[in-house]
């Protein structure tokens, strides 16, 4: 090597850190120098072209001249190696610092149109694209037409690309991403394209798992923002045809689930997850169908494949079909619950007892994921399915670590909603978990059954009293670790400890409030770990419920590592981080996340790892907002430290799971600690305005299409709804008089989401809010002035809803003008008989048997100051008795008659409506749930037999001798 380039080889790094201190770039020797050295050996080239990256970092294009005719020269050049050279620099300088070059992006993409026709030459091919990858994001409307004719060019270059190197290949593939990233309107008229060249690569077992992966990832992305345009193509049925036969096939040998092998002796760590990467992307594509697509649509193209498969006699089609099931539990929860869960609930209790453990392991899988997601249905089958969980734990061999984990993650999901149904199943579950902690040695065993005992102490609470004191020894020990290995076992006993304070009852626990204190604060101190502060975290704030006294002494040390939690950016990259691999922008739930983590490729691993570590920051955030606002419910002088911080961190957060979940805290201390909240005169105005300045942001990105802006209002509608939550809470809070300004401010950007041009989510979040406003306003001092101030404004969006075509629309536009009525009374009570029309008219065509409950509801609301109509409507409205589906509307229902009888109970105007009404009651009174409601009734009802014995004795003569028996006695304690 001649010495010059050895020495350069050597300097190039340390000239590269001092570039930002040169004043000037632009010196002719320097480029002939670059451009000379670029034409030697290979490190040389890639070395220079990173100074010269380096160097545009600091100095704009246009300052260098020299660099320009440098890279126009080479980029055109005749000779094929002077174009790769040209291109590798380009790539370097656009990577760098892209916007810069923003003036030269038309000129460059007619360079790129020309550079894809060069199949010949892979490595530009290879430098071209990736320079499009980094420009994708700062194109304007200007270069769209250019970069939309680019597409096709683009997937025939890849084709070659492909053939000359995957690894080079899978990189540029990422170009798809950052497209539908950046502006999926330009690949839109292509996606049926894109769609068959990712599926020819995604199916092509003879490639690399990485480019596999990389194409098959694509297709989920594009599903995840482009569900329409998909099923408009008709692309589903193609797409399911090309990736089940993936997932369904035996994976390649070496490349078997852990679990899936009989000798299995993993210990169930990550690194046991399964090899076999397309297969498990193919279960990520399936469960993004079922999140952003209609289920009917989706069912009738997939159920014939997977039932096929589960006929098969191959054990690992009948895995694919079960893992299939198991992905749609989320997405298509309704549907399963209401139309299929017998049948494919028993087909996987079946697969239990198959003779394959690979079909085992994913009937484990799909039972986990029914008990997670198919709630409260599913728990009707627990005689079935409990016997089932506790016999194979009790057969399992304890060496297959990844299989007695799914046990757990099926039998803990399904235990959380079993409440007091658990106690016949409480023994065996505790001798099992117990025999866990004391008898085995893998450390992954006893971490399963810690969390299993929580699940199990969240079902039984105090019957859980017996296994106490040996539990919490067993924990003891875990708790004082001081081991790594020791870590992720310590973590799961302080959650579970957390949630024994909560629920094996006050006098139980209080004897350990003060030492669970000392030892959060003793770990937090010795440990620097996310996970484990999170952990303590929980710990306080369960503590704070059973014994709050305990945190006293130790607050200030307590809430400022909270704080500093909720300040921290550690563990936060921004943006970029998303676009390192091809899958990880798309992983959202513990299915993607588990896909991610098999991701062959060593990079890709290290990128799902860092996502791990860097959640692990945001879940911080999000548990410290959850344990300062539980801990200020019983500490009210913790108000004024916790609230300006959940302020500001609402105000600078760039994570939104983090903003929405100090929203969500900061609206649970406001209804616990209500007037308390606002003793400092500026908290009102604060609060209201970070609620303000929440709903007037939008989203930023993602083209200029129809379907993207609804897209990106989907992101947003969940950040607003926790926003829009605090404003009848505030209202509930202070005197209508002190908010009514600030409610004049707010109440505009509710109100501009009721227009019939705004999405079926905003029309309803809008008039909930606003009939949730409204409601509180009728329980506070000067209320009743500010809604009838209002009610101009607020009465046509209300009626205008009632008229809307979707049902939870119209229903909560009922729920606003009954709280409009209420809350305004007489102010508005020549506005009550319009009301009373529009009702009586719903009444008529409605349909959803919700909103005729609720009408029935609001209908005796608006009858109580206006009782001349009650002749005409009570008839109708006890025709619709008794409800059907929102039984809370009961007790407005019957309270009313209750009341109205008593002050006209001689009125014989309304004789007639009793007798009419009084065949129908005595048998409502036993369809009711709710025992304030019942009382009601039978206040009701002893009006009716005082004053009308003899009706009332024919109207009970129907009724069975025991319901005699029980409406005597409810009509006599009444």
């Amino acid at each position: 090597m001649p010495l010059t380039q050895m020495k350069f080889e050597f300097v190039w790094p340390h000239i590269a850190i001092h570039t930002s201190e040169m004043s000037s770039v632009n010196e002719p020797d320097f480029c002939a120098y670059v451009y000379v050295s670029l034409f030697c050996r290979h490190t040389v080239q890639h070395s220079l072209s990173q100074l010269c990256a380096v160097m545009v970092k600091h100095e704009t294009p246009d300052r260098w001249p020299a660099l320009l005719q440098l890279l126009n020269q080479s980029t055109k050049s005749s000779n094929p190696h002077d174009r790769q050279i040209g291109l590798m620099l380009l790539n370097k300088v656009m990577e760098s610092n892209p916007e810069p070059f923003k003036p030269h992006y038309c000129q460059l993409l007619q360079l790129f149109s020309t550079v894809l026709q060069d199949h010949n030459n892979p490595t530009a091919l290879y430098y071209c694209i990736l320079t499009l990858t980094a420009i994708t994001a700062y194109t304007g409307t200007e270069e769209m037409n250019q970069m939309r004719s680019i597409i096709p060019s683009l997937i025939v270059a890849l084709k070659y690309l492909i053939k000359a190197d995957q690894n080079q290949a899978s990189e540029a593939m990422e170009v798809f991403n950052e497209l539908m990233e950046s502006e999926v309107s330009i690949i839109v008229p292509h996606i049926a394209d894109i769609v068959r060249f990712c599926l020819e690569v995604g199916s092509d077992t003879a490639l690399s798992d990485s480019l596999r992966v990389k194409a098959l990832s694509c297709i989920a992305f594009l599903i995840k923002l482009k569900s329409k345009a998909v099923l408009k193509q008709k692309l589903l049925n193609p797409i399911l045809q090309a990736i089940f036969p993936v997932l369904v096939a035996a994976p390649p040998p070496g490349e078997q689930d852990p679990e899936d092998e009989e000798d299995d002796s993993g210990d169930g760590s990550d690194n046991d997850n399964p090899k076999h990467c397309a297969a498990q992307v193919v279960v990520c594509i399936i469960d993004t169908m079922a999140l952003h697509m209609p289920p009917e649509k989706l069912f009738q193209q997939l159920m014939p494949l997977t039932q096929a498969c589960l006929a098969s006699e191959n054990p690992y089609q009948r895995k694919g079909a079960l893992m299939c099931l198991a992905v749609l539990a989320e997405g298509c929860a309704d549907h399963i619950r209401t139309k299929m869960l017998s049948s494919v609930l028993q087909t996987v209790c079946q697969s239990l007892s198959d003779s394959n453990q690979v079909v085992r392991s994913a009937g484990l899988f799909a039972l986990g994921q029914f008990s997670e997601h198919l709630q409260p249905e599913v728990s009707k089958y627990c005689t079935e399915i409990m016997p089932l969980l506790l016999g194979y734990l009790s057969s399992l061999n304890q060496a297959k670590v990844g299989h007695v984990t799914k046990a757990f993650y099926a039998l803990e999901n399904f235990m959380e909603n079993l409440g007091a149904d658990i106690e016949p199943y409480l023994p065996t579950l505790m001798e099992t978990m117990l025999s866990a902690l004391n008898n085995t040695e893998n450390l992954k065993i006893k971490e399963l059954a810690v969390s299993a005992i929580g699940a199990i102490a969240n079902a039984a609470k105090e019957l859980l009293v017996p296994y106490f004191p040996p539990v919490i020894e067993s924990l003891k020990g875990f708790l004082t670790a001081t081991t790594e290995e020791m870590r992720s076992l310590q973590t799961q006993s302080l959650d579970t400890l957390s949630v024994l304070a909560r629920t094996i009852g006050k006098d139980v626990f209080s004897p350990l409030a003060a030492e669970c204190v000392r030892l959060g604060l003793n770990l937090t101190d010795t440990i620097d770990d996310p996970d484990l502060r999170r952990c303590t975290y929980s710990l306080y704030s369960a503590v704070s419920t059973v014994s709050p006294d305990c945190l006293t002494p130790h607050l200030t040390a307590i809430t400022t590592v909270m704080l500093l939690a909720l300040k921290s950016n550690e563990g936060i990259t921004g943006r970029d981080h998303k676009r390192t691999h091809a899958g990880a922008c798309l992983f959202t739930n513990p299915v993607e996340e588990k896909a991610a983590l098999t991701l062959c490729d060593t990079t890709s691993i290290h990128i799902s790892l860092r996502f791990s570590v860097e959640n692990a920051y945001i879940d911080e955030k999000e548990d410290a907002c959850d344990a300062l606002g539980e801990i200020a419910f019983t500490l009210l002088k913790l108000l004024d430290v916790v609230l300006p911080c959940f302020v500001e961190t609402v105000r600078k957060e760039h994570e939104r799971q983090v903003v929405m979940g100090v929203l969500e805290t900061m609206n649970s201390v406001i209804k616990s600690c209500k007037e308390e909240v606002f003793k400092n005169p500026s908290r009102l105005k604060e609060i209201s305005y970070v609620i303000r300045d929440v709903l007037k942001k939008k989203g930023g990105g993602g083209g200029d299409e129809a379907d993207d802006e609804e897209q990106q209002a989907e992101y947003d509608a969940m950040l607003q709804e926790f926003a829009g939550e605090g404003i009848p809470l505030l209202a509930s809070s202070v005197p209508a008089d002190n908010f009514a300004p600030f409610l004049n401010d707010l109440l505009p950007l509710i109100m501009s989401k009721a227009k019939s041009s705004c999405t079926v989510a905003d029309r309803s979040f809008s008039v909930g809010t606003i009939g949730e406003i409204l409601h509180a306003l009728v329980s506070v001092s000067g209320g009743r002035g500010v809604a009838g101030r209002l009610s101009n404004r607020l009465l046509p969006v209300l009626v205008a809803g009632v008229r809307d075509s979707d049902p939870e629309v119209r229903n909560n536009s009922v729920f606003g003008l009954g709280c409009l009525a209420q809350a305004a009374g007489p102010i508005i009570v020549s506005d009550f008989p319009m009301m009373l029309s529009v009702f009586s008219n719903m009444l008529t065509k409605e349909s959803d048997l919700r909103v005729i409950d609720n009408l029935c509801a609001q209908v005796y609301l608006l009858l109580s100051p206006i009782t001349r109509y009650a002749q005409q409507v009570v008839p109708a409205l006890v025709a619709r008795l008794p409800l059907k589906e929102d039984m809370e509307e009961n007790k407005t229902v019957f309270s009313f008659p209750a009341q109205y009888s008593h002050q006209h109970a001689a009125g014989t105007l309304l004789l007639v409506i009793y007798l009419q009404c009084l065949s129908v009651i005595p048998q409502l009174f036993f369809c009711l749930s709710s025992t304030e409601t019942q009382n009601t009734l039978a206040m009701l009802m002893k009006e009716f037999a005082q004053h009308h014995s003899a009706d009332f004795q024919a109207a009970v003569t129907s009724l069975p001798g025991e319901q005699k028996a029980k409406l005597s006695a409810a009509i006599s304690a009444s």
